[in-house]
C-alpha cells in the first residue's frame, strides 16, 4: 500500500468515527425527548378530577331534584359521594355558623342565606340558581272547595303554615299581608315538608306550601292556585361554604346545579329560572 493510500484511508475512518459518535448523540438526544416530552403534556393537560364526599345542606323544598342531580353527580365523577341535609332554611343556616361541616348551602331566600354571609361562613358570592312559588295543597278531590287564599279563613277549616322564621313561611304571610287577611294555623312546621306531611296524613285540610311540593307529593294532595303568590316568590341561593372540607367536589356540584342539565332537572321539579 502507497503512502498516499494509506493516508486516505485514515482519513475516511475519522469521518466515519465523527459521523457515528454525532449519530449516537443524536440518538441519545431523541431519546431523552421521546421519554419526557409525553409526561409534561400530560401533566399539563390533566385537572384534578372530584373526588370524595361532598356534603350538601339544602332547603327541604330542594329534596326530590337535589337527590337527582346528587345522582347524576356521582354518576360522572366515579369516586365521588353526595351526602344531604335537607330541612328548613334558617335551622340550616344556624347549623353552619355554628360549626357544622358542610360544603354547599342552598336556601330557600337571601335572608336565611344572609345568617350564613354576615358571619363571613361563605367562600363565595352567593348566587341565585331557581326561583320558588307558593300553591295552596288540599286533601285529594279538594272537598272542602278551597279555590282562593281568602278560603283558607274558613271557620273549622285545619290549615298548617310553615313557621314565620322559614322561608315558605314569610313568604305565606307576605302573601297573606298582602290581601289584607289573617289566618291563624292549627299549627306552624319548621319546614315546608313537615307542613305537607300534614296534609299527606290527613292531620290538616290544606297547607300553604310550595309548587314544587304540591307536583313532588303526586295525587296524595291537590293544588290550587292563588294570584297573591305572584307576590312572594322566594329566589334560592346557592354558595360554597368557607370551611368546605371538600372544596373542589362542592365547587363541581354547584357547577352542575347551574348548568343546563341541572336547570332541566329543577324547572321538571316545578322551580321557576332565576
Amino acid at each position: 500500500m502507497t503512502r498516499s493510500t494509506r493516508r486516505t484511508r485514515t482519513r475516511t475512518l475519522r469521518v466515519a468515527g465523527v459521523g457515528a459518535a454525532a449519530l449516537l448523540a443524536l440518538s441519545a438526544c431523541s431519546s431523552s425527548d421521546s421519554g419526557s416530552s409525553p409526561t409534561s403534556d400530560t401533566s399539563a393537560s390533566s385537572s384534578p378530577k372530584p373526588s370524595g364526599t361532598v356534603t350538601v345542606f339544602a332547603a327541604a323544598s330542594l329534596k326530590e331534584s337535589f337527590t337527582t342531580l346528587g345522582k347524576e353527580f356521582e354518576k360522572a365523577n366515579p369516586g365521588t359521594e353526595v351526602t344531604f341535609n335537607f330541612g328548613g332554611s334558617d335551622t340550616l343556616a344556624a347549623s353552619i355558623t355554628g360549626g357544622a361541616p358542610a360544603d354547599v348551602f342552598a336556601a330557600a331566600s337571601p335572608k336565611t342565606m344572609a345568617i350564613v354571609t354576615d358571619k363571613k361562613d361563605a367562600a363565595t358570592t352567593p348566587a341565585t340558581f331557581v326561583r320558588n312559588q307558593l300553591e295552596i295543597a288540599t286533601l285529594p278531590g279538594n272537598p272542602d272547595k278551597v279555590a282562593s287564599l281568602k278560603d283558607l279563613t274558613k271557620s273549622g277549616l285545619k290549615v298548617v303554615l310553615c313557621d314565620k322564621t322559614v322561608p315558605c313561611g314569610t313568604a305565606a304571610q307576605k302573601a297573606l299581608d298582602a290581601s289584607k287577611l289573617r289566618l291563624t294555623p292549627v299549627s306552624y312546621e319548621q319546614d315546608v315538608k313537615s307542613a305537607l306531611t300534614k296534609v299527606e296524613l290527613k292531620e290538616a285540610d290544606a297547607a300553604v306550601v310550595y309548587k314544587t311540593d304540591v307536583k313532588a307529593a303526586g295525587d296524595q294532595v291537590e293544588g290550587v292556585e292563588f294570584p297573591e303568590s305572584a307576590k312572594a316568590i322566594n329566589e334560592y341561593p346557592i354558595a360554597l361554604l368557607k370551611d368546605a372540607p371538600n372544596a373542589r367536589a362542592a365547587k363541581a356540584f354547584i357547577a352542575l346545579v347551574q348548568s343546563a342539565e341541572g336547570q332541566n332537572v329543577l324547572t321538571a321539579a316545578g322551580f321557576l329560572q332565576p
